[in-house]
């Protein structure tokens, strides 16, 4: 019989001792020499060997460690033996005292030639209990219950440390494992299969911007030069206010030229008159000719007035005055009917959007409409589709976007007019997989055109 370590303080420094041991070691092959020849400090036995899977050896599974030996020789009998009888030992739960009596009968008459009676088979187990490897210690005398609690204590330290040389499970190991079962394969992939086809609603983003809807385009009476304004962007105005003034430089001296030309013929009319009264016929034609002329003059002198009349631009109805800054337009030369400035009502807005092209999807005349402000991105506006363009048109952004309109949800203010951000668009119903695949399929056919 062994002498069993009498002082428990003792086995405790042993056990600290060959931790710090196996934690110092350079690689698996200096770990494997302190697992199986140095723990006879601990632990008394006559032969010790370790066996390790999951690739830990550069030929795969096999003896990573034997007792008495540098290094181990996998093809020899002794070491094919001990694999096999490995493979039934690494199903073990825990550690067994009489591991011999759980091999097979064959391997089992084996063991009488290959080990001694008492066969002691510890599983070294990873953190998630799995085991990569089996510790087998053998020796004539059984083992008692305070070896075996010693041996499992230092064989956690001993997995501990192997752990950290065994080799990483890449990706492919994963898939291999997952793949392995093939119940588990079915299910998984009658599980992804249920996953591609839930319905889904599909949808997508475009920039949107709040407009003014129905608003009245004020444009210039009008060519000239803007003068200066009297109101300010998003200005409440009524009825009859003044909005922005033309220069008048040059109707002004168009008008004074118009009058000067108008009295001028007036006075020409004037004496042709007091001559028709006592010369010939020849002086009452040229009398209704003075006339036709001071009337033309007369023409033009009041489109003159009536031009300086309409430089001052006046709002139509009542609203809001939704222009740029003022001083894009001060100095800035305009031309009849161009358009300078709107007058919206502030409760009538909608929803403009630039769909790109290649984010076009199928719309239903109706569809829904959401749109997140930049100001406000944690409240939501919803709305229906009310115009969408036929053609693409080039956006201000310099892409190719599809101009839609939307109406916002009665019942409450719209947002300001003005106010930009981020518009989700919601078509039909699709299956989750063409929903994420769409677009990269689209992407695809366009590279390989298909």
């Amino acid at each position: 019989m062994s002498t069993p370590i009498a002082d428990p303080v003792h086995g405790l420094g042993l056990i600290l001792q060959l931790g710090r041991r196996a934690r110092e070691a350079a690689d698996a092959t200096a770990l494997g020499f302190v697992v199986v020849n140095e723990t006879r400090q601990l632990l008394d036995y006559r032969q010790s060997a370790v066996w390790i899977a999951d690739r830990a050896l550069p030929g795969g599974d096999g003896v990573a460690a034997l007792s008495g030996l540098p290094a181990p020789e996998q093809n020899t009998p002794y070491g094919l033996w001990l694999a096999r009888a490995a493979l039934h030992w690494l199903t073990l739960a825990a550690p067994c005292r009489d591991a011999a009596h759980e091999l097979p009968e064959a391997l089992r008459h084996e063991c009488q030639e290959w080990l001694p009676a008492a066969v002691l088979a510890i599983p070294l187990c990873r953190r998630s209990g799995k085991a990569f490897g089996i510790w087998i210690v053998a020796r004539d005398e059984p083992w008692s219950q305070d070896e075996m609690s010693l041996a499992g204590e230092i064989t956690a330290v001993y997995a501990h440390a192997w752990e950290a040389f065994l080799p990483r499970k890449t990706w492919r190991d994963h898939l291999h494992e997952l793949l392995a079962n093939r119940r588990r394969t079915r299910n998984l992939a009658l599980a992804a299969l249920a996953i591609c086809l839930i319905p889904v609603r599909l949808s997508v983003l475009a920039p949107a911007e709040v407009t003014a809807k129905d608003a009245f385009v004020v444009r210039a009476p009008l060519d000239g030069v803007v003068d200066h304004f009297q109101v300010r962007p998003n200005m409440p105005v009524k009825a009859g206010d003044a909005l922005f003034e033309l220069d008048t430089t040059g109707l002004r001296t168009r008008l004074d030229v118009a009058r000067k030309a108008f009295e001028a013929a007036s006075e020409e009319y004037r004496q042709a008159a007091q001559l028709a009264v006592t010369d010939d016929e020849r002086s009452k034609q040229e009398l209704a000719q003075r006339k036709a002329r001071m009337q033309e003059k007369a023409s033009e002198l009041a489109y003159s007035e009536q031009l300086l009349d309409r430089v001052r631009v006046k709002a139509p109805r009542a609203g809001v005055a939704v222009f740029s800054d003022t001083h894009d337009w001060i100095g800035k030369a305009v031309t009849t009917g161009e358009r300078v400035l709107q007058i919206a009502d502030p409760a009538r807005a909608e929803m403009t959007l630039r769909l790109p092209v290649g984010d076009a999807i199928e719309l239903a005349s109706d569809a829904t409409v959401t749109l997140y402000l930049t100001t406000a991105p944690q409240y939501a506006y919803d709305g229906k589709l009310s115009y969408a363009a036929y053609r693409a048109e080039l956006a201000p952004d310099g892409t190719l976007a599809y101009k839609l309109k939307a109406d916002f949800d009665g019942g409450g203010q719209p947002p300001r007019i003005g106010l930009t951000g981020t518009a989700k668009v919601y078509g039909g119903w699709v299956p989750l997989v063409y929903y994420v695949m769409r677009r990269p399929l689209a992407v695809l056919r366009q590279r390989l055109g298909w």
